[in-house]
């Protein structure tokens, strides 16, 4: 089914409020990078309007939850039937300077995964060097501000490493490295982490062993679909927003009617 056609399919279901039931226990964990109108349309950004659209349609059709209390339900055995938690990766300044205004608009709880080296540097990852100009990051006083205005903050590795490569003591410093340098900045503890890259591969099994002996409370990916009260809290998938959903209407649809 196009695009177009889905997103028309997807006001009736929401409009009849169908897509409740389609859910039935399954909540939804969204993915953002960059939201901003000169890079948007590549496979890492949306653009500002399409960012505010996604949050007034996330408002008014879900119980949108911080993160971290998705996870007490999911840990309780609660039900997260037609919760949604928002989250980001990275750090990107436009996280700052861009999305959070727009989540305030909108009374939004979100999370913030920070690569805790990228802070407050001029680093130009592989998946940006072709991005002119290149996006910058947060400072660690953006970041503290974001916590102050009540956001979440969460790990996301030192260096953005590939944790389905590395092993060992590479991966043990990249994990609770990074959780200690942010605690040190934020002087507070974090306890939620998504891994880098997001897909199947880049997460190998001892670590995510690590993940948890690290302290943090989840593990969560940057594929998948929907997650339920019987899911678990290291293996969480998201749904990675960006140009491939026309429509939030789209998105509500695919998402109702997946099965993972």
């Amino acid at each position: 089914m196009k695009k177009a056609l889905k997103a028309l399919a997807g006001r009736a279901v929401f409009a009849a409020g169908m897509h409740r039931h389609l859910l039935g226990d399954r909540g939804i964990i969204v993915a953002f990078h960059r939201v901003n109108d000169q890079t948007a349309g590549d496979a890492l950004t949306v653009s500002c309007r399409s960012f505010a659209r996604f949050c007034a349609f996330f408002k008014r059709h879900y119980e949108v939850l911080p993160l971290g209390e998705m996870v007490a339900r999911i840990e309780r055995g609660e039900s997260i039937g037609g919760s949604l938690a928002i989250t980001f990766d990275d750090g990107y300044l436009d996280n700052y300077t861009v999305a959070a205004p727009i989540l305030r608009h909108h009374a939004l709880p979100a999370t913030f995964f920070i690569t805790s080296q990228f802070i407050g540097t001029q680093t130009v990852p592989c998946w940006d060097a072709d991005v002119t100009p290149p996006p910058r990051w947060m400072s660690w006083d953006q970041v503290r501000a974001l916590a102050a205005q009540g956001f979440t903050i969460g790990g996301h590795t030192r260096s953005h490493a590939n944790l389905g490569e590395v092993a060992g003591d590479t991966a043990r410093k990249e994990i609770r490295g990074g959780r200690e340098e942010i605690e040190a900045e934020l002087g507070t503890a974090i306890d939620l982490f998504a891994y880098p890259f997001g897909r199947p591969d880049a997460l190998a099994e001892d670590n995510r062993d690590l993940v948890r002996e690290a302290g943090f409370r989840c593990c969560v990916s940057c594929h998948g679909g929907t997650v339920t009260s019987r899911t678990d809290p290291f293996r969480l998938y998201r749904v990675p927003i960006n140009d491939w959903f026309a429509d939030p209407h789209q998105f509500g649809l695919e998402t109702a009617l997946s099965r993972t």
